[in-house]
């Protein structure tokens, strides 16, 4: 029987059945990181989402038969002045925040994409669209500027579903007397004066370089051809940048749907408040990891709301999925767990949208099924589903063992347990009692066996 997979797709405002163009060759772009700052837990989120798209697709599809592109923008304003401010050239910035990123993924036990195009990499496909979008009439020159012409544009609202005007509103739009529209975007700028060189290139209308919404399209263009089947990034994206993308590759080349899903994950929050700098509640993914918060941990809670939904960073959420996955990882341990299919209900809850609060559900309902089972044969058949469950979805890759000793100086405790054990040899209570509180407040519980021995794991 066909799998059917139910996505929401922004461009309709309804869930579809996913059908892919060709099913030999489904193809999946996500916008990737600006690289001028270490990526936030918001950035983290869009990670983790299409992380979890792909793994689902695979699955469906195979791993051979789906490419999937996530670019990294390496040419940006923001970039020129972040690398002026700190003082180091526009390379050392991309390179250290691209290798930032790439721990970031790894930490969040993301896979890698199929191709990971560079911006600058790219910028001969750049122009090569922007010299049709010119032959045209969709793209003009002002100012040594090249703008993209809104009002040629057809169905220029349709991702948004809003009318032109509403769309601006609130929304930062260069001006300049000499664009035809005010809603005219720029497709290619020219360099400043005193600018680094390494960040302009050499093209039909002076030295430059990109917009940054010709970047997408460009590499889209290059790595999946004209259309392709999704297109992926967080709701911020719809407008002004998806928007865009579609206006100018579809001008581009007028028989191409370009992306044929779109999909958008929901905003995150700090404490109910939107994160800024400003406020003082923007967090990195290198904090969380400088704290030694497992990523597994953030991996879950970014999972743990429906990923349209908007979902709020704080203490407690970070802590209630800490405490679930310990849930999880004590339900299999000393388990012989076996390798078995993923459970139907499971897979159903991940083809209806990504329903991912659903799945959670029924892995802990597995866990319960461990603790509440009358014959081991029970227990394993649960302990199985929860490790095929839990790994299809990128979490509890590690033993029970590891899972609870980790970030914990095995060396120094076993070292204090026998000092304790050798107290109770000689009787001396208060010592013992006292290594008991030392580790007790370091989060670690002392468990005195029958046979004389202690065991130990962390609270």
């Amino acid at each position: 029987m066909q799998i059917q997979f139910h996505l929401y797709n922004t461009l309709s405002r309804t869930k579809e059945v996913f059908n892919p163009q060709d099913q030999a060759n489904v193809k999946m772009y996500v916008c990737g990181p600006t690289v001028y700052y270490n990526p936030h837990i918001g950035n983290s989120r869009s990670g983790v989402v299409y992380d979890l798209l792909y793994r689902i697709v695979i699955k469906i599809f195979g791993e051979k038969a789906v490419k999937y592109v996530r670019n990294i923008t390496d040419v940006d304003d923001k970039i020129i002045d972040r690398a002026a401010l700190l003082g180091v050239t526009i390379d050392e910035l991309t390179d250290k925040v691209t290798k930032e990123f790439h721990k970031n993924m790894a930490y969040l036990g993301c896979m890698l994409p199929s191709i990971e195009p560079k911006a600058t990499k790219h910028i001969d496909v750049m122009i090569a669209i922007i010299e049709r979008l010119i032959a045209k009439d969709h793209a003009y020159i002002a100012d040594n500027h090249v703008y993209f012409d809104v009002l040629s544009a057809p169905n220029y609202t349709e991702l948004s579903n809003r009318n032109l005007e509403e769309m601006f509103e609130g929304v930062h739009v260069e001006n300049s007397k000499t664009k035809k529209n005010p809603q005219d975007f720029v497709l290619w700028k020219p360099a400043k004066q005193n600018e680094s060189a390494n960040m302009n290139f050499e093209s039909p209308w002076g030295l430059g370089r990109p917009g940054w919404h010709i970047e997408c399209s460009a590499m889209s263009y290059k790595y999946l051809g004209e259309n392709f089947d999704i297109h992926g990034g967080g709701a911020d994206l719809i407008f002004p940048h998806h928007t865009n993308e579609i206006a100018q590759s579809r001008c581009a080349f007028p028989s191409s749907t370009y992306a044929k899903y779109w999909v958008h994950n929901g905003f995150l929050t700090v404490n109910g408040e939107k994160m800024s700098k400003s406020l003082g509640n923007f967090i990195t993914v290198r904090d969380l990891m400088d704290k030694q918060i497992q990523g597994e941990v953030v991996r879950l809670f970014l999972l743990s709301s429906h990923y349209r939904r908007p979902l709020d960073y704080n203490d407690k959420a970070i802590e209630d999925a800490k405490k679930t996955l310990d849930y999880w990882y004590r339900a299999i341990e000393n388990i012989n767990v076996q390798k078995i299919d993923l459970p139907h209900d499971f897979m159903q809850s991940l083809l209806d949208d990504m329903n991912t609060p659903l799945a959670v559900k029924i892995i802990n309902d597995y866990a319960k099924g461990v603790f509440i089972s009358k014959t081991e044969e029970e227990r394993q058949l649960n302990a199985s589903a929860i490790i095929t469950c839990a790994n299809f979805i990128g979490l509890m890759n590690k033993t029970p063992h590891e899972w609870f000793n980790s970030g914990v100086d095995e060396l120094y405790i076993n070292e204090l347990v026998n000092k304790r054990l050798e107290a109770k040899k000689q009787k001396n209570w208060l010592l013992a009692d006292q290594i008991r509180n030392q580790l007790l407040e370091e989060k670690i519980i002392l468990e005195d066996q029958p046979d004389g021995t202690t065991i130990w794991r962390k609270e």
